[in-house]
């Protein structure tokens, strides 16, 4: 495969995850709704299914898959620890304090964050391009997240800090998956990470309450938000980090929230005003600007 060809695989895995990740909101919504059960409660349950689906399918399927290295044991519990566990906590946190459209906000500095820490740890050249585009899409997930109808909000120091917590762990996703993806099949990463990731909310979920009996509507939606948003979604990203830099594909990746606007107009009747359209046409912008390929004299720096 030449290189080209392999940057273009990579761009496409990416957008399909996007295109999976953007269910997860439209989801959580009718779960929520329909059940009633809270947030953090939502993450352990998803993560446990998750791993639990994931872990039985391998077992049957390819059992081979679920041996590792290891020296690799550190970098999956960091990884499900921060990237899954860590990040579902603070994310809802954030989302309960400021609403789904701050919260967003807040959380598109993630490209930043992975953009800096690629530099220092994986040598990823940070480029004119690169720079331009996460602005592209920083600045369209703005508009995008309806921060425009937001108001009444109050904005404390705690919040922030949340928030800004929860976009540096998401931003490790494609970080420490960049670091794994080379040496071992998506699944086999999915699974211990979801199992890592579980451990770290079970503390959360002592005293709570089991979220059972559920009526037959959200247990189709919770199906579709495991295979979907969460199986399908981290899959096909994960494997998508064997053709691309972390910061690139992170840049792309935002490319979600476009998707999930307009999911949730057809879906939900949410209304699409001009700033949220507008949003759309600047990260779709950052997107095809991160994707194009690189000039031949710089192609090796970036």
């Amino acid at each position: 495969m030449t290189k080209l060809s392999s940057r273009l695989q990579g761009i496409t895995l990416v957008i399909l995850a996007s295109i999976c990740w953007a269910t997860s909101s439209i989801l959580i919504n009718l779960i929520v709704q329909e059940s009633g059960i809270s947030a953090v409660s939502l993450a352990f349950w998803r993560d446990l299914t998750t791993f639990s689906t994931l872990f039985v399918g391998i077992l049957i399927i390819r059992p081979e898959l679920l041996s590792i290295k290891r020296c690799d044991l550190p970098w999956l519990l960091a990884m499900g620890a921060i990237s899954i566990g860590l990040f579902h906590v603070l994310w809802n946190t954030s989302v309960v304090m400021f609403g789904a459209s701050i919260a967003t906000v807040i959380q598109s500095n993630a490209p930043i964050f992975v953009t800096i820490i690629a530099w220092f740890a994986y040598r990823e050249a940070i480029t004119r391009k690169k720079i331009f585009a996460v602005a592209l899409s920083v600045i369209g997930t703005v508009l995008c997240s309806g921060i425009t109808k937001s108001s009444g909000v109050e904005i404390t120091l705690i919040g922030i800090a949340a928030a800004l917590m929860s976009a540096i762990a998401y931003g490790t996703f494609p970080l420490f998956g960049r670091k794994l993806a080379g040496d071992y099949s998506p699944w086999t990463i999915l699974v211990y990470i979801f199992g890592f990731g579980t451990l770290t909310l079970m503390p959360f979920q002592f005293g709570q309450p089991l979220p059972w009996p559920f009526s037959q509507k959200v247990i189709i939606y919770f199906i579709s938000f495991i295979l979907i948003s969460t199986i399908g979604g981290f899959g096909i990203f994960t494997a998508a980090l064997k053709h691309l830099q972390a910061s690139i594909a992170s840049v792309i990746a935002t490319a979600e929230i476009v998707f999930a606007s307009f999911m949730a107009y057809f879906i939900l009747n949410e209304r699409l005003d001009i700033w949220q359209i507008l949003g759309a046409v600047f990260v779709m912008a950052g997107v095809v600007l991160v994707s194009l390929p690189n000039g031949k004299k710089r192609a090796a720096a970036e």
